[in-house]
């Protein structure tokens, strides 16, 4: 709430000063001897109903000084127009994926179950979702892509802004469902391929993988980095998994948890990052990829322009209104019920 002409406020100096004038001048007098036979016919004090024109005058100046200090109250109205980037996410969908990264302060096969059966720890596929679920839940502006990869790669979902459509997608996905070797190659071309014709000023690879490369393909992972590179698509690699790893697998005894080496190829990952100016990161277990999500969260802003415009809603024509409906209300009572007789 604001007055656009705040100067006309001081209109109420001289006005208040006029009103005191006219509420403490002295009357026309006659001198008589004695007042008393008037006060029995007159018992009233200095408000009388003949005194309601003028407050009626009053109150109608008062409300016509405010509105021409065009009194208004602004409604803040920002649009926000966003250019978004173009991000495909590459998902490593082997079997080795099903194997579960054991936090320090679970020591014991029981506590261990019970975490599982509780789902406060996931396998590695499990937890690497519910983060990367996170990370498109905070970039409502980009095209996002998925791409899920064991021994070839296969597209999962194009580059979309149908962001619930790309998580319904990614939901239903397991470890081991397209094979058990790791071709790391493949989905950076398929990626790429998916990437270079974009408009976008940004075009971003994300790749998750808890194993090494393993498979021979046409071209080498290296290579897939360089012909990335080639198309200003920037990689960030993440390389999934800790020397604390259990596999379920059902045996004689039952199920058991069977201990795991950690896979993945760090030299590898490196490589590719750096020949397409992008990262690499290691996420030993679901808090270590949640730091790992909101840090290139943080590093791939979304450009945004937002101008500011202000509606304002004026109170000037109703006091208007309502100081004119005074001023004649006033004049009629002045001149008809209320009138003065000499």
């Amino acid at each position: 709430m604001n007055f656009e002409y705040p100067l006309f406020l001081l209109l109420y100096i001289p006005f208040a000063a006029l009103l005191f004038y006219i509420v403490k001048r002295p009357l026309p007098s006659l001198r008589i001897p004695s007042v008393k036979p008037f006060q029995a016919a007159c018992k009233t004090g200095k408000f009388t109903r003949s005194s309601i024109p003028f407050l009626l005058y009053a109150i109608a100046i008062t409300a016509l000084i405010l509105a021409l200090a065009r009194p208004r109250k602004g409604l803040e109205e920002i649009k926000q127009r966003a250019e978004g980037i173009d991000i495909m996410l590459a998902i490593d969908l082997s079997g080795s994926m099903a194997s579960i990264d054991v936090p320090q302060n679970i020591d014991t096969e029981g506590s261990l179950r019970s975490a599982l059966k509780s789902g406060n720890l996931k396998n590695r596929l499990e937890t690497a979702k519910q983060e990367i679920k996170r990370f498109i839940e905070r970039r409502p502006n980009d095209r996002i892509g998925l791409v899920g990869f064991a021994p070839l790669p296969y597209n999962i979902c194009p580059p979309t802004l149908d962001h619930a459509w790309l998580i319904a997608n990614m939901e239903r996905l397991e470890p081991g469902v397209i094979g058990d070797q790791t071709g790391i190659a493949g989905p950076v071309a398929t990626a790429v391929q998916r990437l270079k014709d974009s408009e976008s000023k940004r075009r971003v690879l994300v790749l998750f993988t808890d194993g090494s490369n393993n498979v021979n393909a046409k071209i080498t992972p290296r290579q897939a980095a360089k012909l990335a590179s080639t198309f200003d698509v920037i990689i960030y690699t993440v390389g999934i998994g800790s020397p604390r790893a259990f596999v379920l697998q059902n045996t004689f005894a039952g199920e058991q948890f069977i201990p795991i080496e950690q896979q993945f190829d760090e030299k590898l990952l490196q490589d590719m990052a750096s020949a397409s100016s992008g990262k690499y990161y290691k996420a030993a277990d679901a808090e270590g990829l949640e730091k790992v999500m909101s840090e290139i969260d943080k590093l791939e802003k979304t450009t945004a322009e937002q101008p500011r415009m202000i509606d304002y809603r004026e109170f000037a024509p109703p006091l208007i209104s309502f100081s004119l409906a005074l001023l004649l209300l006033a004049f009629v009572l002045e001149h008809s019920i209320f009138i003065r007789l000499p």
